[in-house]
């Protein structure tokens, strides 16, 4: 049955080391990172920012308000180019939309059972479906980590192509949670699956599991992006999503994706960054006003 998936990931470089692969981030990051510390790629980096709220306390107003601070932000600072997007639970898309005035900002939605996907696959086309009729123009969803461990690739890939298939044209994220993939090579593997079955962009982590983005977990994921595009001429997006905290860190990931994938994949607006707290700090440390909340 996984034979066809097989063969797929015996195109990539699936049989990675996990101590070469942490030791070709350092030097990565430590060989280059200088150069991509300025304020222009500050700048760069808050057009990234997938501005992220997904808590049980999360209601119709305190989406709105957030929604309303971003509006004020940007209408007060029209030299800035905007964040990417919101992203909200499938439920409050149609509040964002009732709100958002700033051009340019997406509605994202995170869907299908998120965080654990660990609900029928009726469940999540149904819920995607709705999330799009209120609003959503990108769509997140969660690999079925348990299925992908069991290398029950099949179920995978139906449930990826499924939810792609009610998307449309909305562009899909396939998040790996790759905290919870034991090694290199199974992050690789995940990426491919992902890919292949139909993934617009492949996302790290949902930020509810103890190990969320990681360096390691991010090159090993632009090397599947590079392979892949080399494979079929298709780029797939890149999302880091899950405890990037400091614009610091946000340099380290631009580091890596910039290294491994070139400008060319920057300047098509492929890569991203999901976080509820980044986006504050990157815009205090544009303007020079450390420590003030604008979302």
């Amino acid at each position: 049955m996984n034979n066809k998936y097989e063969q797929a990931f015996a195109k990539f470089d699936c049989q990675l080391d996990d101590a070469k692969v942490q030791k070709a981030v350092a030097a990565l990051i430590s060989d280059n990172r200088a150069k991509y510390d300025t304020p222009e790629t500050l700048r760069y980096l808050l057009t990234t920012v997938e501005l992220t709220t997904l808590l049980c306390t999360d209601s119709d107003q305190s989406v709105m308000q957030m929604t309303e601070r971003v509006n004020d932000f940007f209408d007060e600072h029209e030299d800035l180019k905007p964040i990417a997007t919101i992203c909200v639970y499938p439920r409050f898309a149609a509040a964002v939309k009732a709100t958002l005035q700033t051009e340019g900002v997406r509605i994202a939605c995170v869907s299908g059972g998120f965080p654990a996907s660990q609900t029928f696959p009726e469940v999540k086309t149904i819920e995607t479906a709705l999330a799009i009729k209120d609003g959503a123009e990108e769509i997140d969803m969660v690999l079925s980590v348990g299925a992908f461990q069991q290398g029950d690739y099949e179920t995978c890939a139906d449930e990826i192509s499924e939810i792609k298939d009610t998307c449309g044209e909305a562009p899909l994220k396939v998040i790996l949670e790759t905290g919870e993939l034991q090694h290199a090579s199974d992050i690789m593997k995940a990426s491919v699956l992902a890919m292949y079955s139909g993934a617009d962009y492949i996302k790290t982590s949902t930020g509810k599991v103890a190990v969320a983005a990681t360096p390691e977990a991010a090159y090993v994921m632009c090397q599947a992006i590079k392979q892949y595009h080399k494979e079929t001429g298709r780029w797939v997006g890149f999302k880091a999503a899950g405890g990037i905290k400091t614009p610091a860190e946000a340099v380290d990931f631009y580091t890596i994706v910039r290294e491994v994938l070139g400008q060319e994949f920057i300047d098509l607006g492929l890569f991203r960054i999901g976080t509820s707290s980044l986006a504050n700090k990157l815009a205090g440390a544009i303007l020079q006003e450390e420590g003030k909340k604008y979302f």
